[in-house]
């Protein structure tokens, strides 16, 4: 999508929640700088923004705020920019031919919007079907999370996760639905508390719609115990 350089635009774009590629945006020297040397150089532009803002950091609840958030971004909230995070999903082969889809639900999403930097906050539902390779369970979650920790648009986040799955699991079978929260919509411009964004990215054989189904009525099921 080629979008005009005006700051009109850019505003309609992020008021709209509008992504631009299905790749997160990075910058050629992303990786250059050391973790430590991210968290310095962001935890001075917070004590700028707060000070900006009118606050007196020298109050004693505030002081350590620039550090814990710069902390925070680095090793937490926007840790799944970092490439020596991401899971070491190992395969293994399915030797017992299971055959039917395997459905991994109701995985926690906590995400950020990348026009606000507001809390997405949902679940996730992944599915696939094995073409001769199975991962572990927890790996799902844990790539789900990965993709998760960094600025985000939803639609951009469920086609990740479904390509990483494809990649790793060598099957055009895979299917994602998220329903997610979104605070830039919840708690500010409409202010919409129940509003939900649900998105969803079916390949292979989940494009089938009696495939299809068979998956939502999974996610459907009542699994409380």
């Amino acid at each position: 999508m080629k979008i005009e350089n005006t700051s009109d635009n850019f505003d309609a774009l992020g008021d709209e929640h509008i992504g631009t590629s299905s790749d997160t945006p990075l910058r050629r020297d992303a990786f250059e700088l050391t973790k430590a040397e991210k968290i310095d150089i962001i935890k001075d532009d917070i004590r700028h923004i707060l000070e900006t803002l009118g606050l007196d950091l020298s109050d004693d609840s505030l002081n350590g705020t620039p550090k814990r958030v710069a902390k925070m971004f680095v090793n937490e909230i926007f840790g799944g920019l970092d490439p020596d995070k991401k899971p070491k999903a190992s395969t293994f082969e399915n030797k017992y031919k299971y055959g039917e889809m395997l459905v991994e639900k109701n995985i926690t999403v906590y995400s950020t919007c990348e026009h606000h930097l507001l809390p997405i906050v949902g679940k996730a539902h992944v599915a696939y079907i094995s073409s001769g390779k199975v991962v572990g369970l927890s790996k799902m979650n844990r790539i789900v999370d990965y993709f998760a920790k960094r600025p985000q648009v939803q639609e951009r986040l469920t086609i990740q996760i479904v390509d990483e799955l494809q990649k790793i699991l060598n099957t055009k079978d895979v299917a994602c639905v998220i329903d997610a929260k979104h605070l830039c919509v919840n708690s500010r411009g409409i202010e919409h508390v129940e509003s939900s964004t649900v998105t969803s990215e079916f390949r292979g054989q989940f494009k089938d719609k009696s495939v299809r189904r068979e998956f939502l009525d999974y996610i459907n099921l009542d699994t409380s115990f």
